[in-house]
């Protein structure tokens, strides 16, 4: 059993971002776990409390200045077995939907998106908000629940009467199950976790209103992938081309022939069906450019 090799191979997979995010979060988990338990039991419990402060969330604005990743890495940051369950079970069951109808890069937007709009809620809150004034010194974030919580209200938007068949309960529509958790969110944004509640109801405000927009035509998360596609062109090494003017022309007239060839025949009802599918499963964005040729030249008349 390779587990080193099944995880490697998770993130090898293109579009497999909803496992790969899950992956992500429960890595992290575990690696803070086993760093933990070693170094309590050898009496440097200090150490891994300065390691947390550097990945969660702090309300003060200094200390969040001096440490801006914690933005992002907050959200990947978990310490309680029900508490990373819970988010990654609601990330996987409602993760699906988005992936299914929208795509792998909407479902990683939603999650980024939701728990920068979360976190970015919590230190204005507690920073202008007075009730918050006297444990704003002290008061750190960590979860993925903002992110989470995006992707479900974001679900409830795009399919709110999908249903959801619950233990005990039964069929349940995804709009209330997303109600649910946001008025619950409402009702503990002044108990003990108030930071985190409050961190919820901005995953919740961005999920409904990325989808509401998407829905209008237009994509907020093509800035992220435009930087995230940015960041892997700086990695990805390039072949070094070769070409000279005599071979440019005849690049040129074989690929007029090329053209003209694949005009000449359309792509069968089969092919055109299994594309469907796969824009169905996986989103637009999945399909390889012979595949959106040929969808190009089915949508044509004769």
């Amino acid at each position: 059993m390779n587990i080193l090799e099944d995880i490697k191979q998770a993130f090898r997979q293109p579009n497999n971002t909803l496992k790969q995010l899950i992956l992500i979060n429960i890595i992290v988990f575990v690696v803070l776990i086993v760093l933990r338990t070693i170094l309590v039991l050898g009496s440097n419990a200090g150490i891994y409390n300065t390691l947390m402060s550097f990945v969660a969330l702090h309300s003060s604005p200094m200390t969040f200045l001096t440490r801006p990743w914690t933005l992002i890495t907050y959200f990947f940051t978990h310490e309680g077995f029900l508490h990373i369950i819970f988010n990654m079970l609601n990330l996987y069951w409602f993760g699906q939907l988005i992936r299914e109808y929208l795509g792998d890069k909407k479902l990683l937007s939603l999650y980024v998106y939701g728990g920068i709009a979360g976190g970015l809620l919590y230190l204005l809150s507690y920073n202008l908000i007075p009730f918050f004034a006297a444990r704003a010194f002290d008061s750190v974030m960590i979860g993925a629940s903002a992110s989470v919580l995006a992707i479900v209200v974001g679900a409830a938007t795009l399919l709110p009467n999908f249903t959801f068949n619950l233990i005990l309960i039964g069929p349940v529509r995804i709009k209330y199950i997303a109600l649910f958790l946001v008025i619950l969110s409402i009702s503990g944004a002044v108990g003990d976790n108030a930071g985190g509640n409050i961190a919820h109801l901005g995953g919740a405000v961005l999920g409904w209103i990325f989808v509401k927009q998407l829905q209008a035509g237009r994509d907020l998360g093509r800035p992220l992938h435009a930087f995230l596609d940015f960041i892997t062109n700086l990695f990805t090494r390039r072949p070094h081309l070769k070409v000279t003017h005599r071979r440019s022309k005849v690049a040129v007239a074989n690929g007029a022939r090329g053209v003209k060839a694949n005009a000449a025949g359309k792509p069968s009802q089969t092919e055109i069906d299994l594309i469907l599918d796969k824009i169905s499963s996986s989103g637009y964005e999945s399909l390889s450019k012979e595949e959106k040729q040929k969808l190009f030249m089915a949508s044509q008349k004769d």
